[in-house]
């Protein structure tokens, strides 16, 4: 049976084009075309089963032989990447699986990619999705099989279809396969959203703060106002920030047990008024609560906003408004007190201090029916006290309070369109971040929400987590990003690893924020991420691993680089990091070091490793290419399917500025940078043409100030910038053109460049 223009079973054998994927296929598992417009080949796993349950497993067929990367939790709350060659290597929890399927794979030696070979390869990818009241993941056994997990979180929800529980699609183009095969979930199911089609909130684009770690649960209005004439100080302001956990109302029932985690949050806690507290009240104090709303949350906002120059005031909320939800007799929501169950697949996996925390307390479940309630009159309250928007945590507890609720599905999909619904009522910019929502119930429940952080948190004080951090969020953004831009969370500007999570995040697309202690700042690095206007350069896509990056461990197995790509409007960026040495252990269940002396390792840049380069180049490129380091500052010709080496200590990186060859009619190559003090350069420009008027006129809009740089092979004969011919600097050697620009009074302005070559 083929179905899905190249997916079939046919021998016990589930095959895409022929390569077969899985051996010994199950006789009840079948598979169903997919319907669309044919722009995908793909299918749905399905099985036949007399069995009925809340939670059942069902094994499909055998995986051995073959180079996979998956994404599974490895909390209640986060994902990470495993890869592995068989059925056996695959968690529980997997919610995104990719294969490298064709036997004649395109990686040679060292994993380097033959010239003119990317056609060779076919790439499977497996996304277990929802059916009805039931949620599937994918798990391997012992016997290298690859299973279906089906659960619905209600013990009184038992029946289930069984015919669309894992879409399967193959391609040559990983990031083309991945894209498309969510899209067609995307039509099957029409419950969400894929990224591209949701609005982006403009806060994306600016420098921002966030007050956790500057003060914890402890902040206060006054730490926050401290920490913003901080900045100002050193001439950088955010022009965003986050007032995280720590300005609501909340406190303990009286049988409650405390359970504060060392970041001060009280688990235990329950929200008790939708108003601020104390702390961010003028002249508040604790247990008096001031009820004229100028002198709440809204005099701390105003003062915020007009004396700092800040444009988007965010504030943290949880899911259920607080850890430990609402306190039943809180408003009108009808909360009453529940007990979370995790499901087997979770509980065996971790120990989270937060969820026994809640297990033993209960948690104060909001009416379903009244959650929209809820959160209008939580969110209207801060809309008008000046908030933009909100970053909603804990997201992920709902899946564990099903029972009762017709299941975690139904659950979750009840709160999320409430909270979307509030949130396109009240903060009309789509401003919300979503954290700790790394499950399937809420993916394919989002069809607003663009913005999610995308791993476990920056851990200042962890040694071990900073690479195994950029390494989760690359692997995490393969399946995340297709859904939400992905956020890589905060962290600090002084800090022994800031510049490696610096880098990450400029070649991430993402927010860049900080979450820096007042005058604990590296200004200097700063400047690399933010202009002075406050705005960044924010690369076009979710960065993602580069194609031969997908099915090595570089986290792991002492030998990788990760390489993570993303586009800007007429350039690449390939950010570089050594992160061997730490990750993930299964059985400790915490990050650990399992290399103190990891090696020195030497890969290879190629103009390719920018998998959608030729989308930003012109229709006429011929594959040349110039890329500039960040770090060496060198700028380097690359013909087409050339490398260059770069070698790395351990917790090193360098970000490379990879820009295509124009070949102007007079016969010179010319390439724009950017501004090469940046670390993505390239996100600068804003315009790039030529030989529009006048044969060798190069004409560019750029933002932003600092040193300007180009490649040409010929020495310009004039540079003109707003209309003023200015001074430039040109290395024969190299081909760099180097042009200075001064700051520009006007915030997001846009210089006018011609290059006479």
């Amino acid at each position: 049976m083929t179905v899905g223009a190249g997916i079939s079973v046919t021998d016990r054998k589930l095959s895409v084009f022929g390569n077969p994927v899985l051996k010994d296929v199950h006789d009840n598992v079948f598979v169903t075309s997919s319907t669309g417009d044919g722009m995908i080949n793909g299918a749905f796993i399905g099985v036949r089963s007399e069995q009925t349950g809340s939670r059942m497993v069902f094994p499909v067929g055998k995986l051995e032989g073959l180079r996979f990367m998956c994404v599974f939790r490895f909390k209640l709350w986060w994902m990470t990447q495993r890869m592995g060659n068989c059925g056996q290597d695959i968690p529980t929890e997997t919610q995104f699986l990719i294969v490298e399927t064709s036997e004649g794979s395109h990686f040679g030696e060292n994993n380097e990619i033959d010239d003119g070979s990317h056609q060779s390869a076919l790439y499977t990818v497996f996304l277990p999705i929802l059916e009805g009241d039931f949620r599937a993941v994918i798990q391997g056994n012992s016997n290298n099989e690859l299973e279906i997990c089906l659960e619905s979180g209600d013990p009184a929800v038992k029946e289930f279809e069984g015919s669309h529980l894992v879409f399967v699609a193959a391609g040559p183009d990983p990031f083309d396969v991945i894209t498309n095969a969510v899209k067609s979930v995307e039509r099957h199911l029409q419950t969400f959203s894929h990224r591209e089609r949701k609005k982006m909130p403009n806060m994306l684009d600016w420098f921002g703060w966030c007050t956790w770690d500057a003060f914890y649960t402890d902040v206060t209005s006054e730490g926050v106002k401290q920490g913003l004439e901080s900045f100002q100080k050193g001439g950088i302001s955010p022009k965003f920030i986050i007032i995280d956990d720590g300005w609501q109302s909340v406190g303990m029932d009286p049988t409650s047990v405390e359970a504060k985690a060392d970041n001060t949050a009280n688990y235990a806690n329950r929200l008790t008024h939708i108003k601020e507290n104390h702390k961010f009240q003028k002249d508040g104090k604790e247990g008096h609560r001031v009820e004229d709303p100028s002198m709440g949350l809204r005099y701390v906002v105003t003062d915020i906003k007009d004396h700092h120059n800040v444009k988007y005031v965010y504030v943290w909320h949880a899911l259920t408004g607080y850890w430990g939800g609402v306190r039943p007799g809180t408003g009108q929501y009808d909360s009453k007190l529940s007990f979370p169950i995790p499901s087997p697949g979770i509980e065996s996996i971790e120990n989270c201090d937060a969820f026994i925390a809640i297990a033993k307390n209960g948690l104060g479940l909001v009416d379903p029916e009244k959650v929209f309630n809820f959160y209008n009159e939580l969110h209207s309250y801060l809309a008008s006290a000046g908030v933009d928007g909100v970053k909603v945590d804990v997201q992920n507890i709902l899946e564990t309070l099903g029972a009762g609720h017709g299941g975690r599905v139904k659950l979750t999909r009840k709160y999320h369109q409430a909270l979307e619904a509030s949130v396109a009522k009240n903060f009309p910019d789509n401003g919300i971040i979503s954290c700790m929502s790394h499950n399937t119930d809420g993916l394919y429940s989002a069809k607003r929400t663009a913005v999610m952080r995308a791993s476990d948190d920056f851990w200042p004080h962890i040694t071990a987590s900073h690479t195994v951090h950029i390494a989760s969020v690359a692997y995490n953004t393969v399946f995340l990003g297709e859904f939400m831009q992905p956020d890589w969370d905060m962290f600090h500007s002084l800090h022994p690893m800031a510049d490696y999570h610096g880098a990450a995040r400029a070649v991430g697309g993402c927010a860049i924020y900080v979450s820096d202690k007042p005058g604990h700042h590296d200004f200097n690095l700063l400047k690399k991420l933010v202009l002075p206007d406050g705005s960044i350069l924010r690369a076009k896509l979710p960065g993602r691993p580069t194609r031969d990056c997908l099915f090595t461990d570089p986290t792991r197995d002492g030998k990788s680089l990760l390489k993570i790509w993303n586009v800007n409007n007429y350039t690449g960026v390939v950010g570089v990091f050594n992160c061997q040495g730490a990750g993930w252990c299964k059985d400790g269940k915490k990050i650990l070091t399992h290399d103190e002396q990891p090696s020195t390792i030497t890969g290879v840049i190629r103009a390719k490793d920018v998998n959608y380069l030729p989308k930003v180049a012109d229709s006429t490129w011929d594959g040349d290419a110039v890329a500039y380091s960040h770090v060496g500052g060198g700028l380097v010709y690359l013909p087409k399917n050339a490398s260059i080496p770069v070698t790395l200590k351990p917790r090193e990186y360098e970000v490379f500025t990879v820009v295509p060859i124009s070949k102007l009619s007079c016969g010179v190559g010319f390439a724009p940078i950017g501004l090469t003090e940046m670390f993505n350069s390239g996100g600068a420009i804003s315009e790039f043409r030529y030989e529009t008027e006048k044969e060798g006129n190069v004409e560019l809009k750029v933002r932003g100030c600092g040193v300007f740089g180009a490649y040409s092979t010929r020495k310009p004969t004039r540079v003109i910038i707003d209309s003023k011919e200015t001074e430039f600097g040109y290395e024969e050697r190299s081909g760099l053109v180097s042009i200075k620009l001064s700051v520009p009074e006007k915030e997001m302005y846009l210089w006018d460049i011609i290059i006479q070559v």
